[in-house]
């Protein structure tokens, strides 16, 4: 009982982790209790954290079982219970798992799953994997039963079953039986869940387990398995399995599939790099076959793995691909066709790179006829297709199509039909399907019919994928045999994705009327009846391609019933629901007749709100009820304000419908006007729209502000409101053509606000429309008109913000397109070869002229006489003029009009021409459809000799080419016909024409190459202007055709023509520009581009599609739909891995780094050196940059526009940190790249790439890179033109990343190039290079001028003599520098200059007042690059001579004076001024000879060597300066990095001193540094983590600094001031408790502030105390704890002032105190609740007073006030000391008893002394360690034992040996005894010579034995005493202390003020203390006294 006695005493978790485990036992039953009363987020659980695994593996088995309940009841109750998880988890599966106990293996079990529900399943499952490798059979038979029980629990979905799965073969073939077994039930758990897709990771396994496992599948019931257990995080899905368990029936839930698992993610993946062998590449390319074909048998079983490891497989396939297209063997073909297979199939979306050369050299090859072969190749392109998409690799497919061999062709043919039946609608967009389309179309009549039939197999397959209506265009013109046939293919063909024949077949299953049969169905996407089940079960995939758009169509009218069909609520509805819903005293409170109980009513309803979950809140409800009387009309503005901001916190929270919406909009527009509810409504109108779309809230709101009501205000503040959301929201958010007629209602309102906001509207809406946006308004008044232009002007240039709300609500806004699936497939077309209807003309009301085409009007235009044709002609004018904008209806118009454009009269032909200009401006887009009739003739006018006819010509040619694209052009071979003809004018003009239109198209029509033999015939025409022509339009040919087609073309040329043209050609080739992104990338591009902007960043102007190409003109209407596809929960797969590729590394890495140095040392490459980028040069650089990035990021790179660059420079900024491997392996890429940038003239490209150098090379620096030479040869000449840029920032930015790069690059490499920078014509430039090279020489000394400081600076010097004052003073600065180095050697190192040039030298040296940094000669001096010279490393290398150090200890010193004055020579000898070891550095004192008695300790004890170190170098002043500027970076790594090297140099005695003159400085940033920490990182979740640091950083500087007294007394009163200020503000910050080192940083800055007070010079510290205390006192907000705290490092000042009063300027002190209380004198305290402050002034003068009496009174000299409050009540103080013997103590603290005092003395060590005890420790134990002090040194110790008794020296005695401790004791025991000898002597002489009282002496030292001690001398020696404790005496003599006498030391430390109390900061205690009465008759008793005060005693 007496050992539980002992133990049931301790707290619960000391007896958890007790050593008895009865007590351990007792412990876990009190926490079970225990933790089931607690709160969960209870500090107390804290606790138990550490030592909760402890409970777990107990080692006793009864105490365990009772501890893992105890886990279990922590993990159920604690909310921290997660952080144990992985402890826990791994010492059930050790300890509990392999237990007898079936108990306490359950529990642990539990234990497991419970640790699962708390979201930390991978750490179990880590834990429990870890267990299937342990020794233990039964440990590894259990963890699978936790995985299987886990799987069963949790579902699939929770568990992650990769791992496990991999391990299953390993455990089948375990030794145990019993792990075999549960193995055997795991695996048929994991089917039960994942299904059949789990077979083929079980391929390894024995034939027979996989037959028994076979045998349990079949037994597996076809039900999907459910979850029985949950994560915290489900507990919706936890509520509803209970309450479907609760009802016991089964819910149609339990019918749906089992989660979809792809059998590829299980397989294992196999390294076939890594296996392939060294000599595969050399053996792969040898000229036997056998070799050859050996080696890629070895590579099939690798290649065709299921599954292969990514990596970089770009060598092996380029060599496969050799093999495929050249070898002639064609069983090596078949092998290497087999392995590209393999490949594709086991990388997928990693074979992408690769694909697209791999399927232009399949598609070659397919004319190879053996079966063999072509089977290999159609498995290898088949397999190939899937990793990439079929707009990738069109352009091979269509080469492959006009194949001369048919056998290419209709292995083409039949590869797309194969290849389109993976695709689906989305993936197969009209941009895609047209040129497929228009190719196949015109090989269905093919001479060979397998052509014919795969030509109809692939447009049938797909008409099945984009379905009928949207094929029918293409194939219209064919027969109706060729159309039958293609819809036959159609009908027959089965797509990958579901359809097809599927639903013919289907039916048979659809027999059975079970349930079960209905799920059937589902899984497939044939019948329409499965829809509903699919759209569940598998969103992603498309149904069938008949029904595609009408499935999209149908999901958009469903989003739209969610928002405009729900059912509106009655008012019974409402007051029924709300009776529910509300309390009725809520209800009563909303319908109040009194405002101020409606008023309360909405704030409490808003507060109900606020917390109900978004699925409890009924939008329409509460809608309804704040509509309900009085409503939108309440007449107190408060309540309405609430009801609005409640409607806005509604639409945010909850399902805000638009019939919700609809019932509050007119109210809302009606109050909009108000000035007292305006901001509130907008802000409403706002949420509104971002709940229900701002095309429908907006619309009702004008609509209701213009037909509703009359308030002209409303309307106005209508639309402004409007104007704003367009810019929020975006201008796809609208359909503008719904509001143009209110906006033109405005415009023309007669109030001026109306129509000043209106104007303001189409102002915003021209940003985004452009030019065309006037067209609309051309009908207004001029007046008006000239109004909108001055708004156009204004905005003309500005970029539209971009949209920051509904953004993430896309599907909010499907009703704003408004168009279905065939408007967007339209909008595809566009984007080959032809232009996109601009967005204007679908806003514009159009007019059918038809009926104004009369018969008699197209009679007068074919009339014979001209006149009549002419009249015609002009009435037709007449009518488009009256008709701007026109259907595509024209009756026989165009007919009529083609033979007028050949009309004989060449004004009749002009007139027609114009007609047709306005017609296609009139039409649009539609006007395509009279192309054919009408452009030929335009074409053919160019023949006419008149330049004005060829001008009307070429002006419609460009209209009709801006509406419809320049394809319609060149299709059914209309370009072809005209050219042919052989008219000089025509050709001229139309390849003039072509010149300038080709360039904009990325694809155009194959037809286009009908054009070629035209065009080479007019490179030899006899017609100088159609050579030229020609010549010119021949690069764009050569872009759209290809450079080798058009070689390959001249073959049917003679040959004196072929040779002429291939000249040309040759000669052209360089001027081929490169092709335009495709439009539908470019949408893509623009749309990830702005999702990726910030909210603050301007958006991206959207081209206008008059001035601009069609690849950005359709970038406007398209953008919006784009976003909204790629958005869809109906995305197809193949827009999944299209999503994939995009999310892809932008910076690939590859091994190509080295090659490309090889090849530039070889010259194999270009040189990167150029004045002007040669366009050989950036072939070249996209060559190289091509492997190296994605295919996204490539095209931005080398793209034409400016905004790509952008967007490129933002993704490799982003890549250098995610990719940091790739970005430095691409590294000298990036950088050539960058110097092409640095040619553009756009400003902000600049800024951006220098930002991004900047982040780039930080990068590089911290990876420790060194620059490669050739790195840095292509990048920094390039770099340094930049440094002489106009702007400033860009000069800025430049002198950075040249700061930057010496830390990667040698700055003496560095210098060359900057040298060479000077050669430049650049004023500027050359005087920046100047100053970095005079930077250089300052920070890395005169040895960084390469190739030799003579050379260098006589180059410098040369520009001395320049134009530019800039220049001449750059030069002279920098030779400055380098004489600061050098001295006087720098006059020879310059040269030769002339008189002018030396006289400035000479002046600026004088000027600059630089000394030189060291006496040593140049040559020697060491840089800080290399600290040694060649020649001090072969110094430093030789052994220097002994020079006695082998001498015994014993014999005489050898003084290293006698060294150096020896007359022997010294050849050899250390360099020790090189070295940096002066003699005041080393450590060479000889050793102290001991005392003969202790020879065997010394023998026993270590010798100690002399140590020597290194000097390490001084900092200069400019080194200092930046170092401490960089302490207050806004770069918390920056900070910290200075606040280490200041750290470093306060550590060393000899650097430190430079501080001197920086303390200031030094402790101002530091101060900054703390306040930002305070208020700008605490308050940032990104950076108030390294906080702590940063305070731990700055605590651990400042307490260097204040160590050190020389350089703390440095520190100035306004410094100290803001130093306290920011460590007191962090002291009383409460977030520092939210951290786990916060308490340690409050202890840390607590001691700082002990050492401030203690070390700096306490003038300064007292008044910058006051200074501060009087700032806060004036602030009545300010913190109480802040004034405390201020006061208590007062009070500590006023205790120790009797020491330090003599370092004390009172004349200051008692300024500052007269400043206080002139501020606040004693009247204003009375009105003060708390006059604390004005008693800690108080004290301090009473202080003052005590210590100084009445000369305190001779230091009022700077008060000139003669009513100073500080003189009256010194003088006061004064007054009543002389009447007072004794008095309070000086900080008015109560005295002690004389019980207490002498307790306290025994127990406390004085705060003071302790701050100080390590330095007077290490000084005394230095004398006791010399010979000559060793006495006095040992004295001072027994003086400072007595002095602080507590202090424990036992730390410096460890560092000594045993002989010096022992030695130590002996003398001060001796001492000892002789002082208590001396004492009782002079005791007793003291005894018996006392005769007179009334002379004594007044030392503290003691008297002579002769000398006679009066009562009245033993009474002085008190007060001088009690004046220095700080007791009142009532006497001026108290500063009046007779010297200590020399010798007797202890007298004066008894006497030190340190040993009254313990002085902490913060203490505090003023009250009144009795006073000492001292008799005068009892001398004996002041003898005691005196005594009691000298060994450290106080007063009674």
């Amino acid at each position: 009982m007496a050992d539980e006695s002992e133990w049931i005493k301790l707290p619960l978790d000391d007896r958890c982790i007790h050593k008895v485990w009865k007590a351990r036992l007792h412990g876990y039953t009190e926490a079970i209790k225990y933790f089931g009363t607690l709160d969960s987020k209870s500090s107390e659980f804290s606790k138990f954290l550490g030592i909760i695994k402890k409970f777990v593996v107990d080692t006793n088995a009864v105490a365990q079982e009772k501890g893992l309940d105890a886990v279990l009841a922590f993990l159920h109750n604690a909310a921290s219970a997660h952080k144990t998880s992985a402890e826990v988890s791994s010492g059930v599966v050790l300890k509990c798992l392999n237990s007898s106990r079936t108990k306490t293996k359950e529990k642990g079990i539990e234990i497991l799953m419970v640790c699962i529900e708390l979201e930390k399943q991978e750490v179990v499952v880590e834990e429990v994997m870890k267990g299937l490798t342990n020794k233990q059979p039964k440990i590894v038979a259990a963890c699978v039963l936790v995985l299987r029980t886990a799987i069963g629990n949790f579902g699939s979905k929770i568990i992650s079953l990769k791992p496990i799965v991999k391990s299953l073969p390993k455990l089948f073939e375990h030794s145990d039986k019993n792990v075999r077994e549960e193995a055997k039930q795991l695996a048929v758990e994991i089917y039960r869940w994942i299904g059949a897709v789990f077979k083929p990771s079980l391929q390894n396994i024995k034939p027979v387990q996989m037959k028994e496992l076979e045998e349990e599948f079949e037994k597996i019931p076809n039900k999907a398995p459910k979850q029985i257990r949950f994560l915290k995080s489900q507990q919706a899905e936890k509520e509803k399995f209970e309450e479907a368990a609760g009802d016991n029936g089964e819910s149609e839930e339990e019918e749906e599939a089992r989660p979809e698992v792809d059998p590829f993610e299980l397989l294992p993946a196999v390294d076939v790099l890594s296996k392939l062998p060294k000599d595969f590449f050399e053996s792969i390319e040898a000229k036997k076959w056998q070799t050859r074909k050996e080696v890629l048998d070895n590579l099939l079983p690798l290649a065709t793995s299921p599954k292969i490891e990514p990596g970089d497989f770009a060598e092996l396939v380029r060599v496969l691909k050799k093999v495929l297209s050249k070898d002639t063997n064609v069983m090596i073909v078949t092998v290497a066709a087999k392995c590209l297979c393999g490949l594709a199939i086991g990388l997928r979306k990693k074979f992408n790179p690769f694909a697209v050369a791999c399927v232009g050299a399949i598609l070659e090859k397919f004319k190879e006829k053996k079966v063999m072969v072509v089977a290999a190749l159609r498995d290898a392109i088949d397999a190939i297709f899937l990793t990439t998409t079929l707009q990738s690799i069109i352009e091979d497919v269509l080469a492959a199509l006009d194949s001369k061999n048919p056998s290419v062709r209709s292995e083409t043919a039949t590869f797309l039909a194969r290849a389109i039946r993976h695709c689906t609608q989305a993936t197969l967009p009209k941009s895609v399907l047209k040129p497929l389309s228009v190719a196949l179309v015109k090989k269905i009549g093919d001479t060979s019919p397998e052509v014919r039939d795969a030509v109809a197999l692939s447009l049938g397959t797909a008409m099945k994928v984009v379905g009928e209506k949207h094929l029918m265009p293409f194939i219209s013109d064919l027969d109706k045999i060729k159309q039958d046939k293609i819809k036959e293919c159609c009908e027959n063909v089965e797509l990958a994705t579901g359809g097809g024949k599927k639903k013919k077949e289907k039916p048979a299953a659809k027999e059975p009327t079970k349930p079960a049969a209905a799920a059937a169905p589902a899984k497939s996407a044939g019948p329409s009846k499965a829809k509903p089940a699919k759209a569940k079960t598998r969103p992603a995939s498309a149904s069938s391609a008949g029904k595609a758009t009408k499935s999209k169509k149908k999901t958009k009218a469903s989003e739209e019933s969610e928002k405009k069909m729900e059912p509106a609520y009655s008012p019974e509805d409402v007051d029924e629901k709300a009776a529910d819903a509300l309390p009725a005293s809520m209800l009563q409170q909303l319908a109040h007749a009194n405002w101020k109980e409606r008023l309360a009513g909405m704030e409490e309803l808003t507060t109900k709100i606020h917390n109900m979950e978004k699925k409890d809140i009924d939008c329409q409800l509460y809608v309804r009820l704040t509509a309900k009387k009085p409503g939108y009309k309440d007449a107190n503005f408060q309540v309405l304000k609430a009801k609005f901001a409640l409607i806005g916190i509604l639409a945010e929270k909850g399902k805000f419908s638009r019939t919700s919406a609809g019932v509050c909009i007119g109210g809302i527009v009606e109050k909009i006007g108000d000035i007292k509810q305006s901001a509130t409504a907008k802000e409403t109108m706002t949420s509104m729209a971002e709940a229900c779309g701002l095309q429908f809230v907006a619309l009702e709101a004008i609509s209701y502000a213009f037909d509703s009501q009359k308030n002209p205000k409303n309307q106005s503040e209508t639309i402004n409101w409007f104007t704003q959301a367009i810019q929020e929201f975006g201008f796809t958010a609208i359909k503008v053509k719904n509001f143009i007629s209110y906006i033109k209602k405005a415009l023309v309102a007669t109030n001026p606000a109306i129509r000043t906001s209106a104007i303001s509207t189409v102002g915003v809406m021209y940003m985004y429309m452009g030019a065309p946006l006037r067209m609309l308004f051309e009908d207004e008044k001029p007046a008006l008109l000239a109004q909108i232009d001055a708004e156009f002007q204004k905005v003309t240039g500005t970029s539209p913000p971009a949209p920051f709300r509904g953004v993430k609500k896309e599907e909010k806004t499907d009703d704003v397109d408004g168009d279905d699936g065939e408007d967007d497939g339209d909008e595809d077309v566009g984007d080959v070869g032809g232009g996109a209807a601009p967005s204007i003309q679908d806003l514009v009301p159009r007019v059918d002229i038809s009926d104004q085409i009369t018969s008699a009007l197209i009679e007068e235009l074919g009339d014979s006489k001209w006149k009549v044709r002419g009249q015609g002609l002009e009435r037709v004018q007449t009518i488009l003029n009256g008709n701007k904008f026109i259907t595509s209806n024209l009756g026989e118009l165009p007919t009529a009009l083609k033979p007028r454009l050949s009309d004989t009269n060449k004004i009749l032909s002009t007139n027609t021409a114009n007609i047709c200009t306005q017609l296609a401006h009139a039409i649009g887009p539609a006007v395509k459809v009279h192309v054919r009739t009408l452009v030929p003739g335009l074409l053919m006018l160019n023949c006419d000799s008149k330049a004005s006819v060829r001008a009307a010509s070429i002006t419609a040619l460009s209209a009709w080419e801006e509406q419809v694209g320049l394809a319609p052009f060149i299709e059914d071979e209309m370009l072809n016909t005209v050219l042919a003809k052989e008219s000089p004018f025509l050709r001229m003009e139309v390849f003039g024409w072509l010149e300038e239109k080709l360039a904009k198209y990325h694809t155009l029509p194959s037809d286009l190459a009908l054009s070629v033999p035209i065009l080479y015939a007019a490179l030899e025409d006899r017609n100088p202007d159609v050579r030229k022509k020609a010549q010119g339009v021949l690069p764009l040919f050569m872009m759209h055709i290809s450079y080798e087609k058009c070689v390959k073309m001249t073959n049917k040329l003679k040959p004196s023509s072929k040779t002429q043209v291939m000249q040309i050609l040759e000669k052209q080739r360089p001027n081929i520009p490169a092709k335009p992104e495709k439009p539908g990338k470019a949408k893509k591009t623009k749309a990830a581009e702005e999702k990726k902007r910030p909210k603050t960043a301007p958006a991206k102007t959207e081209s206008s599609s008059t001035d601009t190409s069609p690849v950005e003109t359709t970038t406007a209407p398209t953008t919006t739909t784009k976003k909204k596809s790629a958005s869809k929960p109906k995305a197809t797969k193949s827009s999944k891995k299209q999503e994939e590729e995009d999310v892809g590394p932008p910076v690939i890495l590859n091994n190509l780094k080295d090659k490309r140095f090889r090849d530039e040392d070889n010259l194999k490459v270009l040189k990167w050196n150029f004045n002007v980028p040669r366009d050989e040069i950036i072939d070249q650089l996209r060559e190289q940059m091509q492997p190296c990035v994605n295919s996204s990021l490539f095209t931005s790179l080398f793209h034409a526009d400016f905004k790509h660059h952008i967007t490129a420079i933002a993704t490799l900024k982003e890549a250098v940190s995610s990719c940091k491997e790739a970005s430095i392996g691409a590294l000298d890429i990036i950088l050539k790249w960058v110097t092409l940038r640095f040619f553009d003239t756009n400003t902000t490209v600049n800024i951006k790439a220098l930002e991004f150098l900047q982040v780039l090379f930080n990068m590089l620096a911290e990876e420790d890179y060194s620059m490669h030479d050739y790195e840095a040869y292509a990048f920094l000449p390039y770099l340094i033109l930049k440094i002489g840029e106009n702007k400033e920032n860009i000069r800025k930015m430049v002198r950075n990343c040249i700061k930057t790069i010496t830390k990667i690059y040698p700055a003496s490499k560095i210098f060359q190039f900057i040298i060479d920078g000077l050669k430049s014509k650049n004023a500027r430039q050359r005087t920046e290079c100047l100053d970095e090279l005079g930077t250089l020489i300052d920070l890395y000394g005169i040895n960084v001028c390469q190739p030799s400081p003579p050379k260098a600076l006589k180059d410098i010097a040369v520009q001395i003599s320049d134009r530019d004052n800039s220049v001449r003073s750059a030069a002279l600065n920098t030779l400055v520098q380098a004489y600061a180095i050098v001295g006087e050697g720098i006059y020879k190192m310059v040269g030769r200059l002339n008189e002018k040039d030396v006289s400035l030298l000479e002046e600026r040296i004088k000027r600059s007042s630089k000394k030189v940094k060291s006496a040593a000669p140049p040559k020697t001096a060491p840089s800080q690059e290399s600290k040694l010279t060649k020649q001090d490393v072969k110094k430093s290398s030789l052994q220097a001579p002994s020079n006695g150090s082998d001498r015994p200890s014993t014999a005489p010193s050898q003084t290293s004076s006698n060294i150096r004055n020896s007359n022997v020579p010294q050849v050899f000898k250390l360099d020790l001024d090189g070295l940096g070891l002066n003699d005041g550095d080393s450590n060479d004192n000889i050793p102290q000879l001991e005392d003969m008695d202790h020879v065997q300790d010394l023998l026993t004890d270590a010798v100690k060597l002399p140590e020597r170190r290194l000097q390490k170098p001084n900092l200069t002043v400019a080194q200092l300066d930046f170092i401490i500027s960089q302490i207050a970076s806004n770069d918390i790594a920056i900070s910290l990095q200075s606040l280490k090297q200041l750290d470093e140099a306060l550590q060393d005695s000899d650097r430190c001193k430079v501080l001197t003159d920086h303390v200031d400085q030094l402790v101002v940033t530091t101060s900054l540094q703390l306040r930002m920490a305070f208020s700008k990182y605490m308050s940032d979740e990104n950076t108030s983590k390294d906080v702590i640091r940063m305070y731990r950083c700055l605590v651990a500087l400042l307490m260097s600094l204040f160590q050190n007294r020389m350089l703390a007394t440095k520190a100035s009163k306004d410094v100290l001031c803001d130093l306290v200020n920011g460590l007191i503000t962090v002291l009383i910050d409460n977030r520092l408790e939210s951290f786990e080192e916060g308490p340690q940083v409050i202890r840390s800055i607590n001691m700082l502030m002990v050492k401030v007070l203690d070390q700096s010079d306490p003038t300064n510290s007292m008044c910058a105390l006051l200074k501060l205390l009087q700032e806060y006192v004036a602030q009545e907000s300010s913190s109480q704890k802040f004034v405390q705290l201020i006061m208590k490092c007062l009070w500590r000042m006023v205790r120790s002032m009797p020491e330090i009063i003599h370092d004390i300027n009172i004349e200051r002190l008692l300024l500052s105190l007269h400043v206080f209380l002139k501020a606040f004198p004693s009247a204003v305290w009375k009105e003060r609740t708390n006059d604390t402050p004005l008693r800690t002034i108080k004290t301090i003068l009473h202080s003052l007073a005590k210590i100084l009496g009445a000369k305190v009174l001779n230091n009022l000299v700077l008060i000139n006030d003669k009513n100073s409050e500080v003189e009256l009540y010194l003088k006061k103080i004064v007054k009543n000391n002389r009447k007072s013997v004794g008095g309070d103590h000086i900080n008015g603290s109560v005295q002690e008893t004389r019980s207490h005092s002498s307790s306290s003395s025994k127990l406390a060590s004085p705060r003071r002394a302790s701050a100080r005890t390590n330095d007077i420790l290490a000084e005394i134990f230095k004398r006791i360690g010399s010979k000559e002090n060793t006495r006095e040194g040992l004295a001072e110790l027994f003086d400072f034992k007595c002095k602080y008794p507590d202090v424990d020296i036992e730390p410096f005695l460890k560092k000594t040996s045993p002989f010096f401790q022992s030695y130590i004791e002996r003398g001060l025991k001796n001492i000892a005894t002789e002082r208590e000898k001396a004492q009782s002597e002079k005791q007793r002489s003291k005894e018996n010579n006392v005769t007179s009282v009334d002379s004594i002496s007044s030392s503290e030292g003691g008297t002579p034995a002769n000398q006679d001690v009066s009562t009245s001398q033993l009474r002085d020696r008190l007060k001088v005493l009690r004046a220095r404790c700080g007791l009142d005496n009532g006497s001026e003599a108290v500063q009046e202390s007779a010297p200590v006498k020399q010798g007797k030391p202890e007298l004066v430390s008894s006497s030190s003020i340190e040993s009254d109390t313990p002085i902490t900061l913060g203490s505090s205690s003023s009250t009144s203390s009795t006073q000492a009465q001292v008799p005068n008759t009892n001398v004996d008793d002041l003898r005691k006294r005196l005594e009691r005060i000298k060994k450290g005693g106080s007063i009674n």
